[in-house]
């Protein structure tokens, strides 16, 4: 490691904290576990002090209210020289935060940075239904000085109107489209999908900080229950992201002249590799197709071969998980078999989902096992936002890379696909391209479909159970021909 160049970046301690207090009372807000998972990875690293040094704090953005949550981290830790940075929304924000450090260290412009989240959902939603609320740390409108990531809206007021704007819609909706793309049965397809997840749960089952870590097998992911219901089918509940959970990660990362001076042993040190991004086409509804990602293929493409990297050779895999059909998609653009194992932490059903953080966890957990491994290995590790809509992807090693370090946007490549065409107000004959139905607590159901329209437009419609629900749940929709009326009502033939 003596040919190093000094600015090379290196993850060298990481950190997670897991908490389900039996006394509500004693639950730590979010900017507590984030700290503690910042102090754990500095225990991690085996040098004390090390956060004090940090130039860099940044936060992925959370479902609290703090302006600026790194402040508070430097306040508590004594990082009085660090700037601050909060990302945008998204899934993808913790690989491309990392990135976005691991640039800056290598540029010389950082030479100690921290990456952390967290999120207490759990506790406070049990806290108000006990009436009471989480004491949270006030903060005056203090903005962060950085912002990494942008915004997009992803979303349109067509789609909102026919009720197709939630994750839990969306991400089995992809999954019928896979489903057809591969020709498989509705039975054949479920049970190979409740195998995938059971694979999943038993990595989850040996992690300490999974939070649902309970064995369950194929039949039980993919049998309904009371506890286990139908929520869009094909998914029943255990095959749905979680994010009723209070969980936080951190990763510290230096430059290699920092870790020798700070006396950090190499055996600690995991490096950037390099990673990627790009994003899909904003709107489900322009998507070329639903059983793809050009964005991902892109910035696959881009890793691999700046790299040199064989996605064959990695030795471990962390593929976004919020929903089964997620981690198809990526697998097939990676050129990755679904029969590997493809988590090292369990997934965001099982391990948990922590809003945008869960990729902060993969990070943590794919430097421990590059750790333990023998020889020269190399991770990679996905992260997803929207409806496999953003994305970002990056390469993790044990040992240095063969290339120095380098943040790829594949934008480009991934923007070289023509939108499809979409009709709000059309009315007529139609064929389902891609559907699922949602099962709401109460024993409500409601088919949401994706429709072609004769002249190879797109358009949304809902079927209820006057006009042939049962039909799309016991026989393959995907083709069917029917009617759109006015109010987006679609009646099957």
């Amino acid at each position: 490691m003596s040919t190093l160049q000094p600015t090379t970046p290196v993850i060298v301690g990481v950190g997670q904290v897991l908490q389900r207090p039996e006394d509500l009372d004693e639950a730590q807000e979010p900017v507590r576990l984030m700290i503690d998972a910042v102090q754990r990875a500095q225990v991690d690293a085996g040098v004390s002090n090390l956060i004090r040094t940090a130039d860099l704090i940044a936060v992925v953005a959370g479902a609290w209210r703090y302006s600026n949550p790194a402040r508070l981290i430097a306040t508590d830790l004594g990082a009085i020289n660090a700037s601050t940075a909060l990302t945008t929304m998204g899934g993808q924000s913790p690989m491309a935060a990392l990135g976005h450090l691991a640039s800056e260290i290598q540029a010389g412009r950082v030479s100690c940075a921290v990456l952390t989240g967290g999120e207490t959902i759990w506790s406070r939603r049990r806290l108000r239904r006990a009436g009471q609320k989480m004491v949270m740390t006030e903060q005056s409108d203090d903005s962060p000085d950085l912002t990494l990531g942008d915004t997009m809206t992803m979303t349109s007021d067509f789609e909102k109107q026919r009720n197709i704007s939630e994750p839990i819609v969306t991400y089995p909706l992809l999954e019928s489209a896979i489903r057809h793309n591969n020709g498989e049965s509705l039975a054949d397809h479920r049970q190979r999908i409740s195998e995938l997840w059971a694979r999943f749960n038993k990595v989850a089952a040996d992690n300490p900080y999974a939070w649902s870590p309970q064995p369950l097998s194929a039949e039980q992911i993919r049998q309904e229950s009371p506890e286990n219901r139908m929520v869009g089918f094909p998914y029943t509940k255990a095959m749905n992201s979680n994010w009723d959970l209070d969980q936080a990660s951190a990763v510290i990362m230096t430059s290699v002249e920092a870790a020798r001076a700070a006396g950090i042993t190499p055996d600690k040190w995991i490096f950037p590799h390099a990673t990627a991004e790009a994003n899909d086409t904003a709107e489900l509804s322009r998507r070329r197709d639903f059983h793809s990602s050009p964005a991902i293929g892109a910035a696959g493409r881009a890793l691999f071969e700046t790299t040199g990297q064989a996605s064959e050779a990695l030795s471990d895999i962390d593929l976004y998980s919020c929903f089964p059909s997620a981690v198809q998609i990526a697998a097939t653009e990676l050129g990755i078999s679904q029969d590997r194992t493809l988590t090292v932490t369990g997934g965001l059903t099982f391990a948990g989902g922590p809003l945008n953080n869960y990729v902060g966890h993969s990070i943590a957990a794919m430097a421990t096992t590059l750790r333990d491994r023998d020889e020269q290995a190399v991770g990679l590790v996905t992260a997803n936002g929207g409806f496999v809509t953003k994305h970002a992807l990056g390469l993790l090693g044990n040992a240095p890379p063969a290339r120095p370090y380098v943040r790829l946007n594949a934008q480009e490549q991934a923007d070289d696909i023509e939108p499809v065409s979409v009709e709000s107000d059309y009315v007529g004959a139609v064929e389902i391209e891609a559907y699922t139905v949602m099962h709401d607590r109460d024993g409500t159901r409601q088919g949401r479909c994706a429709l072609k329209t004769p002249s190879g437009t797109r358009t949304w419609g809902l079927v209820d159970a006057s006009s042939g629900i049962d039909q799309l749940l016991e026989n393959e929709g995907i083709g069917r021909q029917g009617h759109l009326d006015d109010s987006g009502q679609l009646q099957l033939d």
